[in-house]
């Protein structure tokens, strides 16, 4: 029988599941300053109210989503998560309707020429929010358990030297999810309104869910999988290293090997250098994904639904997308293949030399003054960073960990990466109103008003990867694989 290659088809899917979740994230960023803003009135600090409860429940439930992965299987973990997810999308769309019946308006428009400032503004502000608020938590629920299941099945399929490949490959659908967007959704929302927008992108999710009952099944019992395949995956189980053969079993609480306990895990350095290298970082990508058309609406007035608009985002997503394939999957396995490294010891070198991208955002709003061009090209720059970072940083859980325990300290590093996006959204969304507000009394490197605040964020976006990577190092100076 002739090998296959049915690793790869699967990671294909979980390729567009990805892109699919990052495009259901990105219907608010690209509709909420020019076409929902107005009608709720909302300022930049209700928004980073919205996103960063988005986060901060996205944390608090991606510390137990990997571990229900763990617990009901990757299939219908997976099966369980995208449906949730694609339901809260499409709730989106009923935010309008249920403003305008709380507070007895009768039209959309209506809710438009309500006099700004006013009592009725302010509550039908209020209203809105918490609406968007209870939406974007449904979504958080289901899109926690993205990542926890798409390691897992990395994991189960791939041997070590393909797995940052492999992630790369999935993971760039953040990427091409958000290089989509800008050409879609704001045309969408301007063509039917944005809440088809949100109920177009969120029914994506449902018909993925049709091609992953058919197509997955673990790998030893999948019909598609040749034994040629599947002696090719298992190709890393026999090969301990010698601190892998010296490592000192773990066991759960009840004292049966094989599990692990959420508690047992943050006793482990390996656990506090994967949650560094999440905390430190991924705060920088969220504020990316969520604020970027903003910036480009405020800075330079350019809508997210006008030409240049939407080709500057699409132009950042381009860059990430591509740089990060070709670096993020390409120079860890030369490390590994070619320089006879060790998967985690290569990973690092890799992540090193990553961690340098971002900090071009230094030169973003200086260099912006020039043209809109010049930031879109240093931030897409800083997310190929990001994204080439990632890749190599899930990577590491499955050098680390064993596979029956994956998707639980995913689930923990989305928990402290959300967070993370809760502080840097909440914190921007304040920031900027601020420095608006105090417009000249308000500098930094010799920026002033709402481009002081700007230069502030990018100023951290620089250095966060530095900082992790130093963190990770440290705790896990070399490799030693946990054994449960």
């Amino acid at each position: 029988m002739k090998k296959s290659n049915w690793r790869w088809w699967l990671c294909g899917l979980l390729f567009v599941a990805t892109t699919v979740n990052y495009l259901d994230r990105q219907v608010l960023s690209l509709t909420w300053k020019d076409f929902i803003a107005p009608e709720f009135h909302w300022s930049n600090s209700d928004y980073g109210s919205i996103t960063a409860a988005f986060s901060l429940f996205y944390a608090f439930v991606s510390l137990f989503s990997g571990k229900f992965i763990d617990w009901v299987g990757t299939k219908k973990g997976y099966l369980i998560a995208i449906f949730v997810w694609s339901l809260g999308a499409c709730m989106h769309a009923c935010c309008g309707w249920l403003t305008m019946h709380i507070h007895n308006v009768e039209s959309i428009e209506a809710l438009r020429l309500v006099e700004q400032g006013s009592g009725l503004a302010l509550a039908i502000s209020s209203t809105s929010v918490w609406l968007f608020m209870v939406c974007r938590m449904v979504l958080a629920i289901g899109e926690s358990g993205n990542f926890p299941a798409a390691i897992k099945v990395t994991a189960e399929y791939f041997p070590k030297k393909d797995r940052a490949l492999a992630t790369s490959i999935f993971n760039s659908g953040a990427s091409v999810g958000a290089l989509v967007a800008p050409i879609t959704i704001p045309f969408l929302a301007r063509a039917y309104g944005w809440e088809w927008a949100f109920v177009i992108i969120g029914g994506l999710g449902f018909a993925w869910m049709f091609f992953w009952v058919f197509m997955y099944d673990k790998p030893e019992v999948s019909k598609h999988v040749s034994k040629e395949e599947l002696a090719y995956i298992n190709q890393d189980e026999d090969k301990l290293t010698p601190d892998e053969s010296t490592s000192e079993p773990l066991q759960s609480e009840s004292g049966e090997s094989g599990s692990i306990s959420i508690i047992r895990c943050f006793t482990l350095r390996h656990t506090w250098s994967y949650i560094c290298g999440k905390f430190f970082t991924d705060g920088v990508w969220w504020f990316l994904l969520f604020w970027a058309p903003a910036y480009f609406s405020d800075q330079y007035g350019y809508r997210s639904d006008s030409a240049m608009g939407a080709t500057l985002i699409f132009v950042i997503y381009l860059i990430v997308t591509l740089v990060s394939i070709a670096a993020g999957g390409y120079l860890p396995k030369y490390f590994i293949e070619r320089r006879g490294m060790e998967a985690y010891a290569g990973r690092l070198r890799a992540m090193f030399m990553f961690a340098f991208l971002p900090i071009f955002a230094l030169f973003a709003q200086p260099l912006g003054q020039l043209s809109a061009w010049w930031p879109a090209i240093i931030i897409g720059l800083a997310g190929a960073g990001h994204q080439s970072w990632s890749a190599n940083l899930y990577s590491t859980v499955g050098d680390m960990f064993p596979k029956n325990a994956i998707a639980t300290i995913t689930g923990i590093g989305t928990m402290t990466g959300g967070i993370a996006s809760f502080a840097i959204n909440k914190g921007a969304g304040w920031l900027f109103d601020y420095s608006e507000a105090k417009g000249a009394a308000f500098q930094f490197l010799g920026f002033e008003g709402k481009e002081a605040g700007y230069m502030i964020i990018f100023c951290y976006c620089a250095v966060a990867y530095l900082i992790a990577w130093t963190c990770m190092k440290t705790l896990v100076p070399r490799y030693k694989k946990v054994v449960l």
